[in-house]
């Protein structure tokens, strides 16, 4: 028996490490340990001829790349390109395209971000103050109709009481929500909204040293917050409320824009998409674009995909299992999966219920790289990140 078996998809320094141990040239390693990383690379928009010139770039070094018909008999005007191949090929294409014309340069500048950032967990700089590594948000909603909380902290007390155990827990962030966003939950006024967090915000500036979230979509709130104390804004609609961009802009602070299709009133009426991760990458593409218009620095951008806004038990699950592929964004991702309804879906069992579901999800969001995991359960979740991450550096 020659004892063969198929190795996992390994980082490249834990490919160079076999190889030293096998007693493998060091030279040599440099060469091989990039063609032992392969990936397939999306890219749409291109013009046909762009496209059938990638095609034959990447025949030429031994790589592939699939085109369509239409990209090949030049009969449509925006052509889509699936390449494939080991690091080593897409390095010398690259170059290749360096060279080429029909705008190719900066789909080798792309290719080369996408590379470099795909799978690896980015964050804030921020956020690095408080070390390395996954972060946990704990969830503090300061309304009487959350979906699994509601009106457990409604009252200032309860709530600081709340956080503060959280924080002693390992919560490394505290999000703070005064209107629910529940499927089919009601709108409230920027009054009243102020009332229950802003209290609650300047009472925690004296009893918490982790940074504070306001879970808001509208300005005037997101403003107040954050001249009461809070560290970041937190917005389920995306920046796209008239002024929230310029608002986030004007406070200079991070901010976390989440994919919702619909409104909390609809969302949850037969969502549909054409592919779900390829339509909220898109979506994430232009808000990153609009919102640097804005004025807002890209470093302070914080992306969540929105598990439960507009999805379907389906959606939601295949998003987890892809989140992996929103890393090629180059920014933080947060994901809020927490006792959703969709874990009730797959358990049969109510929010009460649905501990062990939430971090199981968590336990994948970690493992493919997701930086911020909104959540109920800090204590079990922070077991469940310093497990992984664990795992994950050995």
């Amino acid at each position: 028996m020659f004892k063969t078996r198929v190795l996992s998809q390994l980082r490249r320094e834990k490919i160079e490490s076999i190889m030293d141990s096998m007693g493998v040239e060091e030279k040599g390693r440099e060469i091989m340990d990039p063609k032992g990383i392969y990936r397939l690379i999306y890219a749409e928009g291109l013009d046909p001829r762009a496209a059938n010139i990638v095609k034959q770039e990447f025949l030429s070094v031994g790589g592939e790349a699939a085109v369509s018909w239409e990209a090949l008999n030049m009969s449509e005007e925006n052509s889509k390109i699936l390449m494939m191949g080991t690091l080593r090929h897409y390095s010398r294409v690259v170059d290749k395209l360096r060279e080429q014309p029909f705008n190719l340069q900066v789909l080798a500048d792309e290719i080369e971000d996408v590379l470099e950032n795909f799978g690896n967990p980015s964050t804030h700089p921020y956020m690095d103050e408080f070390g390395d590594g996954c972060k946990v948000m704990g969830i503090l909603n300061v309304t009487p109709d959350s979906f699994y909380d509601g009106k457990e902290y409604e009252r200032k007390e309860e709530a600081v009481r709340r956080a503060v155990e959280m924080v002693e827990n390992g919560a490394d962030i505290i999000d703070i929500g005064g209107e629910s966003t529940r499927p089919g939950s009601e709108r409230i006024s920027v009054k009243e909204e102020k009332e229950r967090v802003i209290p609650v915000i300047e009472e925690l500036s004296d009893n918490i040293d982790v940074p504070m979230s306001i879970d808001t979509y509208k300005p005037e709130v997101a403003e107040a917050a954050v001249s009461s104390g809070a560290d970041m804004v937190n917005d389920v609609f995306g920046l796209r409320k008239k002024g929230m961009p310029e608002t986030v802009a004007d406070l200079g602070v991070p901010v976390i824009i989440m994919h919702m299709q619909g409104t909390p009133g609809n969302m949850q009426e037969d969502p549909t998409y054409e592919n779900v991760v390829h339509d909220i990458y898109s979506f994430f593409v232009d808000r990153i674009e609009e919102a640097v218009e804005a004025g807002i620095e890209k470093k302070n951008l914080i992306l969540d995909p929105g598990i439960g806004f507009g999805k379907t038990l389906e959606h939601n699950l295949e998003i987890i299992k892809r989140l992996d592929e929103f890393t090629s964004l180059g920014r933080p991702l947060l994901l809020g999966a927490s006792r959703k309804s969709f874990l009730g879906q797959v358990l049969g069992k109510d929010a009460g219920e649905r501990l062990y579901g939430s971090l199981a999800a968590a336990s994948i969001a970690v493992e493919r790289g997701v930086s911020i995991l909104r959540v109920h359960d800090v204590d079990e979740t922070a077991d469940v990140v310093k497990t992984v991450e664990e795992i994950r550096k050995n």
